[in-house]
This record gives C-alpha cells, sequence and structure tokens, in this order.
C-alpha cells in the first residue's frame, strides 16, 4: 500500500470539532481527521478554536500523519478518525 500526505492546508469543522487532512492511498484521495480534543490534550491546542487547533495540527503533523499511517495501513485503506486514545498519555512532541 503505497501511502502519502497532502499538503494542502488542514481544515477546521467546528461542527464536529475534528481538523481534516488528506492521504492518498495508492493513488486514491482519503480524507483523515484528528478530534480537536486530542489537539488539546497531545499537541498543546489551548481552545478548541480553528486558530488553535490548527497551529497544533501543523507542530505535530509529522506524528499525527505516522499515526494516521498505521491507522491507514490497520483499515486497508479506509478513512480515518483519530482521537485522544490513538496517542500515550500526555504531550507529544513532533
Amino acid at each position: 500500500m503505497d501511502i502519502h500526505f497532502s499538503s494542502d492546508a488542514p481544515l477546521y469543522f467546528d461542527s464536529n470539532l475534528t481538523v481534516v487532512f488528506a492521504a492518498l492511498v495508492d493513488g486514491a484521495r482519503v480524507p483523515c481527521a484528528i478530534s480537536v480534543e486530542a489537539l488539546e490534550d497531545h499537541f498543546g491546542a489551548l481552545t478548541a478554536s480553528r486558530d488553535a487547533s490548527i497551529e497544533a495540527f501543523d507542530a505535530g503533523r509529522t506524528r499525527i500523519e505516522q499515526v494516521a499511517r498505521a491507522h491507514l495501513e490497520l483499515s486497508n485503506g479506509t478513512p480515518v478518525l483519530l482521537k485522544s486514545g490513538h496517542f500515550p498519555p500526555g504531550r507529544l512532541r513532533s
């Protein structure tokens, strides 16, 4: 399975408090998302605001994409929603 991540800017959705980013799995675009709660718990987002969430995502993007890659491999390329429990306890450094 060939997995790459789009360099497009992530999108913040306040309707479900997620930041959405894209993976390319064998050339097909697959949506991935991370919850704002995970960004607060592990990547230093101080509030559930768009700016704080995007900033935390950008700072942790490498680690977030590593975890998303592992879940894409496990799920055979289906969309991924990363939550706080997908990351070890405590703040992560990217």
